[in-house]
């Protein structure tokens, strides 16, 4: 249909549309780049995959997007890609050499990464939040797809898919090590990030906007800083020990905390300006907050 984005629904229809063979195995593959032959433009609608795509990348062409910001990037990094997301393939593969480790989740099924995978929040990253690597990173990363890759060229026995599963492992861990010591290492611009989200969380309450829209959601605040909400979360958690959630609800009791002690408006009134419907949903999470109901803080607050 017009307009709509690819589907693949398995590695072997991946590999054709990259002018590849077959892979070695139905389930699991990796795919070098730099000998695909395909046409960006007959994929400017998007792709979808019914399969995980880790993709190391060699090199970038250009300026990389991050939240609103640009900045460069020479070095080349990773990016990781679930079942079911739209990927534009200009963006994705056009301006870069490097491979892909394509994972069919049947591979897995029979494995407790079958679960475990989902705990890798950098799978609902943007192909903006890249991971980027040092010399020793990438080494690591590439000799790990070389043991992979060994393994499906020299032997596919009945133990080819624990070895291969361990390898698998060992990538998602060392990225997640990986990604702790981006956040770490990019600490002036995710300050920036949390300042940015500060400000759009004081701008939504002081200008009464959560009257219209109800309370701020982790979404709202995700697209308004160009992140996605899983990334900002990491981020967050990674700054201050919190997730997106958790900031939004410290900011929202700060707020609360400010309107009862002017005392111009009744508990009530109060939730419903905050963006609460009921009161009484206001009234749980300021206790679990603070410890003390809001009419417990508002007559505490009167006698000091």
């Amino acid at each position: 249909m017009k307009n709509q984005p690819r589907i693949f629904n398995n590695i072997s229809e991946l590999h054709k549309a990259m002018g590849q063979p077959k892979p070695l195995h139905p389930l699991i593959s990796i795919l070098n780049y730099g000998e695909a032959i395909f046409d960006p433009k007959d994929f400017e609608n998007g792709i979808v995959l019914d399969f995980y795509k880790i993709s190391f990348k060699t090199h970038f062409s250009g300026k990389l997007r991050y939240g609103h910001g640009f900045y460069d990037f020479e070095e080349g990094g990773m990016s990781f890609v679930s079942p079911g997301q739209i990927l534009k393939m200009q963006e994705e593969e056009a301006d870069y050499s490097g491979m892909s480790l394509n994972i069919h989740p049947d591979f897995i099924r029979p494995y407790s990464l079958n679960a475990n995978i989902k705990k890798y929040g950098f799978f609902s990253y943007t192909a903006s939040e890249a991971l980027y690597l040092s010399e020793n990173e990438k080494e690591t990363i590439l000799s790990i797809f070389a043991n992979i890759q060994n393994e499906l060229n020299e032997r596919i026995d009945n133990f080819s898919q624990d070895v291969l599963i361990s390898q698998i492992e060992l990538l998602l861990n060392y990225s997640n090590r990986f990604y702790n010591r981006q956040f770490i290492t990019r600490k002036a611009v995710n300050n920036d990030v949390l300042s940015k989200l500060e400000i759009l969380l004081e701008d939504y309450f002081n200008n009464e906007k959560s009257l219209e829209n109800g309370l701020p959601t982790v979404q709202f605040a995700a697209d308004e800083l160009g992140l996605s909400a899983r990334y900002l979360s990491d981020l967050l958690r990674n700054l201050s020990g919190q997730n997106t959630q958790q900031f939004i609800h410290d900011k929202l009791i700060e707020k609360a905390k400010e309107y009862i002690a002017k005392g111009t408006f009744s508990i009530s009134e109060i939730a419903y300006k905050l963006g609460f419907e009921h009161p009484q949903s206001f009234n749980k999470l300021f206790k679990k907050k603070t410890n003390l109901s809001p009419v417990a803080f508002q007559e505490q607050f009167n006698k000091n």
